[in-house]
C-alpha cells in the first residue's frame, strides 16, 4: 500500500540570510548613528536608562546591544481569540490571517454605488460581513464615520465591531486616553481584565511617524498595550520616496529601524509582552504622489520581511492585501487584489490587513470585501500544494473506468463523488456558466454578483454572542 506522500506547500522567497542580514545590518547602523526622535519623556527616561544615548540636538541612539534583548525576549508565538473564547487566529510559524482596514474617509454605497462619507452604520455592516466571510479572520472599522464626535470616533467604531462580529478586532486609538476605555469595553465583554489577559480578542495598529519620529501619543498607546499585554503592531509609515529612500533596500532598511524602536520600547515596558513585527513599505507614486495599495513593490517588501522574520526574528508580522489604487470594483481592483493576496499567503506573511480597500486606501468597499473573500479562497487552495497519496493518485478508479465501456467516464463513478469537493475548488462569485446560462440568469457582471452577495450576507447573517458577551453590548 502507498503510504501518504507529506504535500509540499508552495512558498515565495524574495531574501537569502546575506540579503536579510544586510538590511538588518542598516537598520542597526540608522539606530546608532542617525538615532530617532523621542516625544514621551516617560519614555525617553526608560531609554536612556538602558543604555541609549543622547546628542545635542535631542535625537537618541540605540546600541545593538539593547535590539538584541528585545527580539529575544518577544514572543515567537502567541494566541488571539474570538469573544466567546475560541482560538481564531494563533500566531505562529506560517500560520496566516486575513482582515480588513480602517481609518477611510470615505465608503461606497452599498445601495446607490454612491461614493460618500462613511457613517457609523457602515463600520457595523463591515463588521457583520466579516463575521459571515468565511475566509476573513478580524476586523478593522473601514472608515472614520462622519456622524460621531472626532474624540470619540475610535472608541464608538470599537462598540460597533463588538456589536456586529464575534471574531478578533484590530482596534484603533488615538491616545491613552480612549485605548483605556476601549480596554475597558473589551474586559466587559469577556468578563473581565483577567480573562481578557488570558483570552485576548483584540489586538492594536499604532504607527510612529517616518522618518524616525516617536509622538507622545503613540508611545502612550504602545506602553498600554505592553503592560495590559495587548497585542501590538506598530507599522512604519516608510513609503519608498515619502516617508524613506525612493530605493526599496534603503526603505526597508529604515523600516527595520523604526519597528525595532518599538519593539524594544514595548519589551523595556513589560518583557515578553506579545508584538506583532510591522515594518511596512509601499511606494509613493512620483506621478500622482499617492501612496500605492496596488503596486508589486509592496508585495514584494513585506515578502521579503517574511524572509527577514524566518532568517532572524521568528515574531510574527503584519503585513497586507486584498486593496487596489482603482476607484471601482474592475479589472485593475481584481489583478492588484489578486497580486497581494497571492504573494502575502505564499510567503506566508501572518496577519494580512486592508482587505477592501479601493483608492489607495481612501475609500472602503463591501463589494471589494466579496471579491477578495473568495480570491483569498483560490489562493488557499493554491498554497495547500497537491496531495499525494493512494485516493488521489487513484489508480484503481482508473483501471476500473477504463476497462469498463468504450467512452467510459470518471464523472458518475463513486470516486469522483467523494472526493470531488475537496480535490477541487467550487468558486461561488467567480462565474464558469455556459454562455446560454449565464445569459438566462442576467448576464450579471462580479461587480454585481459580489454586490447582491454583500446584501444577501448582511440581511440573513446572525452573529453569535454569549449571553455575557450580549448584557456587555446592550450596556454600550
Amino acid at each position: 500500500m502507498l503510504q501518504d506522500v507529506t504535500t509540499f506547500q508552495p512558498r515565495l522567497k524574495v531574501f537569502n540570510k546575506k540579503q536579510a542580514m544586510a538590511i538588518h545590518d542598516a537598520a542597526l547602523k540608522i539606530l546608532e548613528t542617525t538615532g530617532f526622535r523621542m516625544e514621551h519623556e516617560g519614555v525617553l527616561e526608560m531609554l536612556l536608562d538602558n543604555g541609549c544615548s543622547m546628542d545635542k540636538d535631542n535625537r537618541i541612539t540605540m546600541p545593538e546591544a539593547l535590539v538584541e534583548n528585545a527580539v529575544l525576549s518577544a514572543p515567537k508565538k502567541f494566541d488571539i481569540y474570538d469573544q466567546t473564547g475560541n482560538l481564531a487566529m494563533p500566531l505562529e510559524g506560517e500560520n496566516f490571517f486575513f482582515g480588513t482596514g480602517s481609518d477611510t474617509i470615505f465608503t461606497i454605497d452599498l445601495e446607490t454605488g454612491e461614493r460618500r462619507r462613511p457613517v457609523l452604520a457602515d463600520t457595523g455592516n463591515f463588521a457583520r460581513l466579516v463575521d459571515a466571510l468565511p475566509n476573513m479572520d478580524f476586523s478593522m472599522s473601514m472608515g472614520n464615520p462622519e456622524d460621531v464626535d472626532i474624540e470619540q470616533i475610535y472608541v464608538r467604531v470599537f462598540e460597533e465591531m463588538v456589536r456586529n462580529s464575534n471574531k478578533p478586532i484590530c482596534f484603533i486609538a488615538d491616545s491613552g486616553k480612549d485605548i483605556k476605555q476601549i480596554y475597558d469595553i473589551a474586559c466587559a465583554v469577556v468578563g473581565g481584565e483577567k480573562e481578557l489577559r488570558k483570552k485576548p480578542f483584540l489586538f492594536n495598529y499604532s504607527e510612529a511617524i517616518s522618518p524616525l519620529h516617536y509622538p507622545e501619543n503613540v508611545m502612550e498607546k504602545l506602553v498600554f498595550c505592553a503592560q495590559k499585554e495587548i497585542p501590538i503592531c506598530l507599522p512604519s509609515g516608510c513609503n519608498a520616496g515619502g516617508g524613506g529612500p525612493v530605493t526599496l533596500a534603503g526603505a526597508m532598511a529604515q523600516g527595520i529601524a523604526e519597528n525595532l524602536v518599538g519593539l524594544v520600547i514595548h519589551q523595556l515596558a513589560n518583557k515578553g509582552a506579545p508584538f506583532l513585527f510591522a515594518p511596512n513599505v509601499s511606494v509613493l507614486d512620483m506621478k500622482h504622489t499617492v501612496v500605492s495599495y496596488g503596486c508589486t513593490e509592496w508585495s514584494l517588501t513585506q515578502a521579503a520581511f517574511a524572509d527577514m522574520r524566518d532568517e532572524l526574528y521568528q515574531i510574527p508580522i503584519w503585513s497586507f492585501a486584498g486593496s487596489t489604487d482603482s476607484k471601482v470594483i474592475d479589472a485593475q481592483a481584481g489583478a492588484e487584489g489578486m497580486l497581494s493576496i497571492i504573494t502575502a499567503l505564499l510567503s506566508r506573511c501572518n496577519v494580512i490587513h486592508d482587505v477592501g480597500y479601493i483608492e489607495s486606501g481612501h475609500t472602503s468597499s463591501l463589494e471589494m470585501l466579496t471579491m477578495a473573500d473568495e480570491m483569498v479562497a483560490m489562493a488557499k487552495f493554491f498554497a495547500e500544494g497537491i496531495p499525494v497519496n493512494e485516493q488521489t493518485l487513484a489508480l484503481d478508479v482508473i483501471d476500473r473506468v477504463s476497462k469498463s465501456a468504450e467512452n467510459a467516464i470518471f464523472l458518475s463513478d463513486p470516486h469522483t463523488f467523494a472526493h470531488f469537493r475537496t480535490a477541487h475548488l467550487m468558486p461561488e462569485l467567480m462565474n464558469r456558466s455556459r454562455f446560454e446560462s449565464w445569459e438566462k440568469e442576467g448576464k450579471t457582471d462580479l461587480f454585481t454578483r459580489c454586490n447582491e452577495k454583500a446584501k444577501s450576507l448582511l440581511s440573513s447573517h446572525e452573529v453569535k454572542k454569549t449571553s455575557r458577551a450580549k448584557e456587555a453590548v446592550t450596556a454600550l
